[in-house]
């Protein structure tokens, strides 16, 4: 049962390090949580997962190229370490362990995971994508003028980059299971986690109280206990 998925997840993991999108580290522990989501889930977790590596590294590798066009090279991002892995996908791994342990709520835990998933690729694509394609930046907290790049800072560029994100995973889990509220429950709860994160960079992160890591992890989490409240 097992032998297929841990094929498929290992060899997307050696390709991820060849083409240096992930360090060995990084890998190792993407293995670790798409072994987890996968236990407790199924494939359509691993879909989940695989979907929001795709686009985040596609929008990472544009965003990467298109910052240093633009002077911003500092920010842009080369290889996913490990604490980066667990950032955006933690709060999945620990999903499908739950999952796993108490499969009488595999329905509730799946969106969860999905809404985790929705809410990474949101902020992935929003903070990729909306940084270089945004037209104008306001501060989360005061709506002011904001400066491009800056943690707390959107874009309705970015923020629709962020929704597009969301919708792919929202598809992805009304292809695996049926049409129905969940989709614009995923995309909200991806949308609201994205926000929380902008929320969290303006204020804790600004301060030096918490890292972008934590405030990553934050923002799948408070996804996914959105639709746990929503469900």
């Amino acid at each position: 049962m097992y032998f297929l998925p841990i094929i498929i997840i290992l060899v997307c993991a050696a390709a991820a390090v060849a083409f240096n999108k992930l360090t060995i580290a990084g890998a190792a522990t993407g293995c670790v949580i798409g072994f987890a989501i996968f236990s407790g889930v199924g494939w359509p977790g691993i879909a989940f997962m695989s979907a929001f590596f795709l686009l985040g590294t596609a929008a990472t590798s544009r965003g990467r190229i298109e910052k240093e066009n633009i002077g911003m090279a500092q920010k842009a991002k080369g290889k996913r370490n490990a604490g980066q892995v667990i950032a955006n996908g933690g709060a999945g791994g620990l999903l499908g362990l739950a999952a796993y342990y108490f499969p009488q709520h595999i329905e509730l835990l799946t969106v969860m995971t999905a809404a985790a998933f929705s809410s990474a690729s949101a902020d992935t694509l929003s903070s990729e994508l909306g940084t270089i394609y945004g037209k104008r930046f306001y501060d989360i907290l005061s709506f002011k003028k904001g400066v491009r790049g800056k943690d707390g800072v959107i874009s309705i560029e970015g923020l629709l980059f962020g929704i597009a994100g969301s919708t792919i995973i929202g598809m992805i889990y009304t292809m695996a299971f049926e049409w129905g509220p969940a989709l614009f429950w995923i995309i909200i709860a991806g949308t609201v986690g994205n926000l929380t994160d902008s929320l969290l960079g303006a204020t804790l992160e600004r301060k030096g109280t918490i890292g972008n890591d934590a405030v990553n992890f934050l923002n799948t989490a408070v996804a996914a206990l959105f639709l746990l409240l929503i469900f």
